[in-house]
Order: C-alpha cells, then structure tokens, then sequence
C-alpha cells in the first residue's frame, strides 16, 4: 500500500500513549545547518519503553532520549529548547559528534491536554489534509487547517518567544507519466523515500498500473491533458517514462517551460537528443529544452528496472538536497 509520510510513527506512538495514561514527550529539531545529522523538521516520541523516529541518531539522540526519560519520570512538563553544535571545538554545546552542523532541538513533554491535537495530527496525516502544525512557547501544540500549502515547507523564529510551524504530510510530489515496468519499480523505492506519488499513464488495463499498489494515485488520462494532472511549484518532480519515443514527445510539448523542479525523460542519449532536437523545431527555447534532465538516473551501469529506478531514484535525491549545500 501507499507510504504515510515519515512522521506518522511518532504521532501514532504519541497517540497512543496518552490514550494509555503513559508519560510521552516528543523530540524536534527546529532549525538545522550545516552537516547536521538531525535535519530540520526531524522528530521523535519517547516513553520509558518505547521510541518511534529520529532526531539524527548518534550519542546526540541517545543523550536527548535519556534527558526526556528523566524529565518524564520526574514528572516535568517544562519544555526545553537547546542548541547541538557537532564541533569537538565548540566553547559550548557540543553534541559529542563531529558533523561540523548544527542543529536546535526541542523536547517537549506531552500531556493529556494534546491527546485531541496529536489525534487531529494523525488524521491530517493519514487523509492527506492541508494542516499546519504550530508549536510555540506561548501557544502550545496546536494544528491549523489552511486552503493553500504555506510559502515555506518549516519555519522557525527562534528568541524567547520561539515558534515553530510546519507543514503536515508530503513536501516533495513526484509524477511519473509512464506505468511500465520501470515505472512500477521506481514506485516501490520512492515508496521509501517519502515522497507522494503520482502515476499517469493512457493505456486502460495496463497490468503494471493496476499492480502499483505504491503509488498513492493512479489515473489513466489522455497525455494532451497532461499538464492539466499536474501541479506546477518548487516541489514537484515529473518523470517521463512513456510506452515510446512518440508518447514521450506528446508528453513534453505539454510539460516543457512549466515551472517544475524536476522534468526528465527516460532514454539512451541518442533519444533524448533526437527529442530535443525535435523540441527545439517545433519551436521551443534553447533556455526552455535544457531544462530537460535525459538521459536520468545517475551512472552506475543500471540494466535491470530496479537497477534503473535506483539510479532514478538517486538523481531526484540529489536535486531534492541540491539547494541544501
């Protein structure tokens, strides 16, 4: 079945242990530079027993999940907010790592007052709402519902009176107009790698569209209305793996300029030259066809379809985390 996005474990876990009277406090990096293991937006849930997440492992996450283990069976609801610098010569706050990034972490002690909250949260997550969550040091843990996404996936204003917000569910969205036999493989190992997927293909009764049990939507459409199946913005990643050189090229005079963060085409380098070539007849920008990502997936010597959906994968990692560095 479709992936949840990363996060639903830990509220699961919050969830479930407030509805049992157990003492639970949630972990969250709120601002993350650098080579920080913990990156923004990372979370954990702690009980004495149980965890579920990860704030960037390492003797930095097991020194947190101790410190909210004491706080717990002391019975301390104060939050705590506190810088982790991964230098060995950092004057203070050291995490004990070496990364040479830094991160901020919050631990906050969950009480029953957040069991209908964190149970909206799992809600929004698992429905696929448009939700906001807030946590500040005024407001507390609230979740808000919003019409359209917010400009920015997280958000961290940091001094006293700190708050931090993000976005619930799938930042990244990747469509993959094509439902062959790579499409499918390429499926499964998104699947892992929290992105909400999206397959498109034009051939009705297609066995590798109704055997993608991995992609949490699945249309069959005419590819002239491809545009029209996707949402152009920062966080979406198209690829195009049609049944052929033709069906490629309908599918690119209609993506082709859109503002995508992501558009590539599956294809030995001669095709992708000859569908650029024929791009560029038909009258689109020199600017506009080197947009193109082709041949995709980095070089590893793939063959096999689940070598090849590696090697896609990989490449959407890398732009994913490109503006990162």
């Amino acid at each position: 079945m479709p992936a949840f996005p990363r996060d639903l474990p830990v509220w699961a876990l919050a969830v479930a242990s407030l509805r049992a009277g157990t003492p639970v406090a949630l972990l969250c990096v709120v601002h993350s530079s650098g080579s920080s293991p913990g990156r923004q937006g990372f979370k954990m849930a702690v009980t004495a027993a149980a965890l579920a997440g990860s704030i960037g492992g390492g003797i930095m996450e097991h020194k947190f999940v101790e410190l909210a283990r004491q706080r717990l069976l002391a019975g301390d609801s104060r939050p705590v907010l506190r810088p982790q610098i991964h230098r060995r010569e950092a004057p203070s706050d050291r995490s004990g790592m070496m990364c040479s990034g830094e991160q901020e972490v919050l631990l906050w002690p969950l009480t029953a007052a957040d069991l209908s909250v964190t149970e909206a949260i799992v809600a929004a997550m698992t429905l696929g709402n448009n939700s906001q969550l807030h946590l500040s040091a005024d407001g507390g843990l609230q979740l808000q519902n919003h019409t359209e996404p917010a400009a920015a996936f997280y958000h961290y204003q940091p001094g006293a009176a700190w708050c931090y917000r993000e976005q619930l569910g799938f930042r990244d969205h990747v469509t993959i107009v094509g439902a062959g036999h790579v499409s499918l493989a390429l499926s499964k190992t998104l699947a892992l790698l929290d992105f909400e997927l999206t397959v498109l293909d034009d051939r009705p009764g297609l066995p590798t569209l109704a055997a993608n049990q991995a992609a949490h939507h699945r249309r069959v459409v005419s590819y002239e209305q491809a545009a029209l199946e996707i949402l152009p913005g920062p966080h979406q990643y198209v690829v195009v793996m049609t049944v052929g050189y033709r069906t490629d090229a309908e599918v690119l005079r209609h993506l082709l300029g859109r503002p995508y963060r992501y558009l590539g085409v599956m294809g030995s380098a001669a095709k992708v030259a000859e569908l650029r070539r024929g791009l560029l007849v038909q009258g689109f920008s020199a600017a506009a066809v080197a947009q193109l990502r082709g041949p995709i997936g980095l070089p590893i010597g793939s063959q096999t379809p689940e070598e090849i959906a590696i090697s896609i994968a990989a490449e959407l990692i890398q732009e994913r985390h490109r503006l990162e560095h």
